[in-house]
């Protein structure tokens, strides 16, 4: 099996989302004065997409065991839908497992290297990232086909931030906890915006996400919604101290946040409009997360 077929099968794309999110990590710690090894981050970003990769597989095997990927006919490409590699041909389920569980495995020692050079507090800080990442979509848990897919996302990268942030600090700061839930929220949007064309074959499979269990007319307030908690969590910061005033920078999301709900709300389902506002929003959250982290070392 050749590397470029494993290495497609993870969507390396969308791992930007992690990467930004350890820089943001980083960059918190790097702000406190508590960064001390660049080797140490090195190894943290390189599993940290490890982790994300294993994560993405991981979804491909289980969407094709539901048949939701096989009966997504109305997907926008490359962005929702999975990446078909099983429905194609390319990988059999049984490889897509291997490779997926094959990743996460590869974490574990990453990650008690990782402890063993910061503290304990990473252990329960990167079992909540990989169980989010795992339960998002594995039996029994199926937390996307329960409503509970934004949560989980959210959960998963505030562990991307806070853990890059640990390994540096070696103790718990608000810091990262605050930048980090802002920038999990628009994460978290992206899966939430992704949801909408997949939304038909998602409810025949009985894979009951948001927009499958609120309908089309609740992506506009959702998508709203964790706009608002994102940029309300950073003005939070600032009034707090743990964010600086150049944080307000990162606030510049505002008018692609505007734009994207007032299109959702004239027309969620135009293919057309969705297959500009799904990548807008990708843009638009590694936007934030990379302003917000210039204005950490700014400050």
């Amino acid at each position: 099996m050749r590397f470029a077929t494993l290495l497609a099968a993870t969507r390396p794309a969308f791992l930007s989302v992690t990467l930004v999110g350890v820089i943001l990590g980083l960059c918190t710690a790097a702000a406190d004065g508590v960064f001390r090894s660049s080797g140490l981050a090195a190894l943290t970003l390189v599993f940290a997409l490890v982790a994300h990769a294993g994560a993405n597989v991981i979804n491909d095997y289980y969407d094709a065991i539901s048949g939701c990927d096989a009966a997504n006919t109305e997907r926008i490409y490359p962005f929702t839908g999975g990446s078909r590699f099983i429905q194609e041909g390319r990988l059999t389920q049984r490889q897509t497992a291997l490779l997926g569980y094959g990743l996460l495995a590869l974490v574990i020692p990453a990650g008690l290297y990782l402890i063993s050079h910061s503290g304990h507090a990473l252990l329960l800080i990167g079992l909540c990232g990989l169980t989010a990442g795992w339960a998002y979509s594995a039996q029994p848990f199926k937390l996307q086909s329960r409503g509970m897919g934004e949560l989980t996302i959210t959960l998963a990268w505030l562990a991307v931030v806070m853990g890059s942030d640990y390994v540096q600090r070696n103790s718990l700061s608000g810091t990262p906890l605050i930048a980090g839930t802002a920038y999990a929220l628009l994460v978290a949007n992206v899966l939430f915006i992704n949801q909408i064309p997949d939304c038909k074959a998602d409810a025949g499979s009985g894979k009951k996400t948001l927009i499958v269990r609120l309908g089309y007319s609740f992506a506009p307030v959702g998508c709203a919604l964790l706009y608002v908690l994102a940029i309300t969590a950073v003005c939070l910061g600032m009034v707090l101290h743990q964010l600086p005033h150049a944080a307000l920078a990162s606030l510049i999301v505002i008018f692609p946040a505007i734009y994207s709900v007032a299109k959702l709300h004239k027309s969620p389902t135009d293919r057309t409009m969705l297959s500009r506002i799904i990548p807008l929003t990708i843009m638009t959250t590694l936007l934030f997360g990379m302003v917000l982290s210039l204005s950490l070392l700014i400050d």
